[in-house]
């Protein structure tokens, strides 16, 4: 099922994705394309992204499959229960990953969005 790109993905990548970095903002000019092919089914939020091609540039980081941006995740106490991982494909976003070390913290995608919010990294 292909989804219109829900808030909390959009403001989870424009939290993560870095304004002054150049690779960052190119992939920032992607988001307004971007659409959701579908989801984690355990709920952590994991989005699969796909977008046309055609409508906007890659981002210059090369071919293949990289992590294009990521932040460790640190809740009010300081403790750091996951990350958010940002991937590209041929140059284009294809994925937002959300992972927990925490088997006594839920991280999901809206606590991810939270402490983004909020300042919190280590």
């Amino acid at each position: 099922m292909i989804e219109r790109l829900p808030a909390d993905v959009s403001e989870v990548l424009a939290l993560v994705l870095d304004q002054d970095d150049p690779v960052h903002a190119a992939l920032r000019a992607q988001v307004p394309h971007l659409r959701v092919t579908g989801r984690c089914g355990c709920g952590c939020g994991t989005a699969d992204l796909a977008l046309d091609t055609r409508s906007v540039e890659p981002a210059p980081v090369g071919a293949g499959r990289f992590v294009a941006a990521e932040a460790v995740l640190t809740t009010e106490t300081g403790e750091c229960p996951g990350k958010v991982l940002v991937f590209t494909e041929d140059g284009y976003l294809s994925w937002l990953e959300v992972c927990s070390w925490s088997d006594d913290i839920e991280v999901d995608l809206a606590a991810a969005r939270a402490w983004l919010r909020a300042g919190h990294r280590p």
